[in-house]
């Protein structure tokens, strides 16, 4: 959530940081606004609503031309999506510009604190009794970077924290603490944000500050000490993508864009990960073999989406492992008092790796010991460096706030994770490793073939615009499939949707089932135990009893032809892999429902791509 952008250097600073700020506005915002230091002063303007609202009164009201400059887009947590409470906030006196990311948990202790020496408060945030405690330290003559430090001290929560001093027209100081910071390196510019996209345009090569740490940065230096003031080590690396990779590339949607960007996703996820001799490798994965053959129960640990890729690979670890494992949702998992011991095997699942809750899950079970391996999309990020180990998704930026790419290189990085295992504690032969690993291998074109004919999912969404509920079932991994498909509605489409066992129906869904309401099924593929024969008499139960039947079902299964109203044909796999092609078209039917109802499929209301608080 927010978007957090600095620029010191000589380009105008004021352009920088709203081009900065347009390039994250995936990741969901409700409010704008940039400050710059010029002429001993700050100058700002922020407005409520969208970054257009921001740019509209930037022109009526210019910003003197200056060499520093922060910029914010805010989603409200204290306080309504206000002018007065979006960012920067300025601290009595003008003297000091503040931006934050996260929470502060004890910022009405502040905020009292301060109210009775006589500052006057101008917002409801949070973030201004920082702003004002920052201000307060330099008015009395502090450093600014040692009244951030003094700061950040007294500060609880989590928070990203950028701010100027009036008086230093070409400095800029952040801090971190549980909330994500990376500091762009140019050539005699640099800038600080919460997402690489932000600087990408002028640089790939970025420093990921660590946890508890401050940053002084100027247009040619960028010094980096820990909350003490002791100099810290930092975390540099080199962007492997360009700025043309986020952007839409002809279509209208990001979503869309990346949806078909899904075949190369999983082919680079998929890359690199065999040896000539045909078994698995997972160079990022620096957990001796020998601690792995000890583990002796996982468990996945996600939110939304992530968690429903979670579920997919359960089916798939338990049956090629035979370790017990459980998938929870982050939020809930530290709180339940989770039995976790030394041979437990943690595994996060995380697209952007700043995911708040996550983290949180990943500390509490280091603090127990346990082993913990990232699955992430995003490097450099908290979550990788937090864990013990990381394989990273390779997706490319994901810019629409509904994951869709990301869902697909998750589950088929936790295949090669269950492989891994298997290979590794010996509970599959060599030859049965390498035939999964080969059909694994196989499945792009796959996905490419479902993307090539998606035109009837796209007339079908036309029959629903008005709509007001739809149903997903499915049996084994077909029930992630089913969970995931109806999210995408809800996030994008703002639609009722539930996603149940097929097995279920009987034991109250049923009652849900009405004369034409649509009922999306997935088919398990022919010959997989009693399961697919058990879906089609499930079909035949919903049809009975009046709703309308879209059925995805592999190429060649006829049985289903009699009970589909409507039929979507997915090409053949085996059953645990079958997500990787079943889910595509759930995809494109949301993105395309909302589109007809004229939402915004990148930022649908409420949501952010990167959660950072709890």
């Amino acid at each position: 959530m927010c978007g957090i952008i600095g620029y010191t250097g000589p380009r105008v600073a004021r352009d920088v940081v709203v081009a900065g700020l347009r390039r994250m506005e995936y990741r969901g915002y409700d409010s704008a606004g940039v400050a710059v230091v010029a002429d001993g002063a700050i100058s700002y303007r922020k407005k409520a609503g969208k970054i257009a609202n921001l740019v509209a009164d930037l022109e009526a009201n210019p910003l003197p031309d200056s060499g520093l400059g922060i910029g914010h887009t805010r989603w409200a947590t204290h306080g309504g999506p206000t002018d007065e409470n979006a960012h920067p906030h300025i601290s009595a006196g003008d003297r000091v510009a503040l931006i934050h990311n996260g929470i502060i948990e004890n910022f009405a202790i502040l905020r009292a604190e301060l109210e009775a020496e006589g500052v006057v408060f101008h917002s409801e945030t949070d973030t201004e009794a920082a702003a004002q405690l920052l201000g307060r330290v330099v008015s009395a003559g502090t450093d600014l970077a040692d009244a951030m430090r003094m700061v950040c001290n007294r500060l609880e929560g989590a928070f990203t924290l950028v701010a100027v001093d009036a008086s230093e027209p070409h400095r800029l100081v952040a801090a971190r603490r549980n909330s994500p910071l990376v500091v762009g390196v140019g050539d005699g510019e640099n800038f600080v944000a919460s997402d690489v996209s932000a600087f990408i345009e002028f640089t790939r090569f970025a420093i990921e500050l660590g946890q508890d740490q401050v940053v002084d940065v100027t247009a040619d230096s960028i010094i980096v000490t820990d909350f003490a003031g002791n100099p810290a080590e930092t975390h540099p690396f080199e962007v492997t993508w360009d700025l043309s990779a986020a952007e839409k590339s002809g279509y209208d949607w990001f979503m869309r864009k990346e949806i078909y960007e899904q075949p190369r996703a999983v082919a680079d996820t998929l890359l690199g990960r065999f040896n000539p001799d045909g078994s698995l490798k997972l160079d990022e994965l620096h957990i001796p073999e020998s601690e792995l053959r000890l583990v002796d129960k996982i468990v996945i640990v996600a939110c939304g989406t992530a968690y429903y890729a979670g579920l997919v690979a359960k089916y798939a670890i338990e049956h090629w492992t035979r370790i017990a494992c459980e998938v929870e949702i982050a939020s809930e998992f530290r709180y339940r008092d989770p039995i976790i011991t030394r041979s437990t095997l943690v595994v996060t699942l995380s697209q952007s790796g700043e995911t708040a809750d996550t983290l949180m899950a990943i500390r509490h079970a280091r603090e127990q010991h346990a082993k913990v391996i990232a699955i992430c999309n995003t490097n450099g990020a908290t979550i990788p460096r937090e864990s013990d180990a990381v394989i990273y998704t390779h997706a490319g930026p994901e810019i629409g706030v509904a994951s869709t790419k990301g869902f697909l290189t998750q589950v088929a990085a936790c295949y090669l994770l269950g492989l891994y295992l298997a290979q590794v504690r010996g509970t599959m032969y060599d030859d049965e490793i390498h035939a999964v690993m080969a059909e694994l291998a196989s499945t792009p074109p796959l996905i490419q073939k479902v993307l090539d004919e998606l035109d009837p999912i796209k007339e079908l969404a036309k029959r629903f615009i008005d709509q007001k509920s739809v149903l997903f079932l499915g049996r084994h991994v077909g029930y992630p499939v089913a969970l995931e498909g109806a999210l995408k509605l809800k996030e994008i489409a703002y639609l009722h949707a539930e996603g149940f066992p097929a097995g279920e129906l009987k034991h109250g869904p049923i009652a849900l089932v009405e004369e034409g309401i649509p009922i999306f099924i997935i088919v398990p593929p022919q010959g997989r135990d009693q399961l697919h024969d058990k879906v089609v008499s499930n079909i035949q139960e919903v049809r009975a009893r009046g709703a309308l039947t879209i059925v995805l079902a592999e190429e060649g299964d006829h049985e289903v032809d009699p009970y589909a109203d409507v039929l979507f044909r997915l090409p053949k796999v085996s059953t645990l892999l079958q997500p990787l092609v079943a889910t595509v078209p759930l995809q494109m039917f949301a993105c395309e429902l909302a589109t007809l109802k004229g939402y915004d499929v990148d930022q649908p209301r409420n949501l952010a791509k990167s959660v950072t608080v709890e």
